[in-house]
């Protein structure tokens, strides 16, 4: 395991307050760690990348798909996205250099995930 992994591990799955969380190298244009069983397909990867670069308005009009479900937008600013369906949320955090990506459950308070995910 690397110190990425480590720490999503240790500062978010650890707490329960996230279900599954990846990191994403924005200038590689790859996930560089993910949590154990957490697979983001290339082309997700991708999109998110994109999202925060030029799409970011039609995101807070349409949601987002990820990994074959749709997410409506429920908060969206040049840092930060947060999306729900009925199946739980997302909540995606865009830094200089990575782009972080948290799941969680439905009973989980959003504020409580969103705020995590911000702070690691």
């Amino acid at each position: 395991m690397n110190q990425l992994q480590a720490l999503l591990n240790d500062s978010l799955i650890r707490t329960k307050h996230v279900e599954n969380a990846a990191i994403i190298d924005i200038r590689e244009r790859k996930v560089c760690a993910s949590t154990f069983g957490f697979n983001v397909p290339p082309e997700n990867a991708l999109n998110l990348i994109y999202t925060f670069c030029k799409n970011l308005v039609q995101v807070r009009r349409g949601g987002l798909y990820f990994k074959e479900k749709h997410y409506k937008c429920v908060r969206a600013d040049e840092h930060s996205i947060y999306l729900q369906n009925p199946d739980g949320g997302l909540i995606v955090v865009k830094t200089k250099t990575f782009i972080l990506i948290a799941t969680y459950r439905v009973g989980m308070y959003p504020s409580v995930c969103v705020e995590a995910v911000e702070k690691l």
